[in-house]
């Protein structure tokens, strides 16, 4: 699988639990850590958590490895890495305060379309 469609498997996943404005973002030419950073929010932290329980399971069923995950008990905001593909899950308030769409502006957003 490579990285692209990992994204995108990932981004249909959080969508499968109603996922606030999910955005894809190419990172890979600007950092070493990911080819894409998918950011999106939930209306309260059990909306959080919940984004993330599913993704994990849908992910697992397909044997893909999951390298770490942060802030999963409080759902505030919760990171996952994928290699590749991180995924970053906000409670929607705390994403308008980090702002991380606007702190990798240089990255090209990837067209959720098709």
């Amino acid at each position: 699988m490579t990285s692209i469609e990992k994204a995108k498997l990932c981004l249909t996943t959080i969508l499968e639990r109603k996922a606030i404005d999910p955005i894809l973002l190419h990172v890979e030419d600007l950092t070493s850590i990911a080819d894409y950073f998918l950011i999106t929010g939930g209306n309260s932290t059990r909306q959080v958590q919940a984004i993330t329980r599913h993704l994990q399971k849908t992910l697992k069923e397909r044997e893909i490895p999951l390298y770490g995950i942060e802030g999963m008990q409080e759902g505030h905001w919760v990171l996952l890495d994928y290699g590749e593909v991180v995924i970053h899950i906000f409670y929607q308030p705390i994403r308008e305060f980090y702002d991380l769409e606007g702190l990798w502006v240089e990255a090209p957003e990837v067209s959720l379309e098709g």
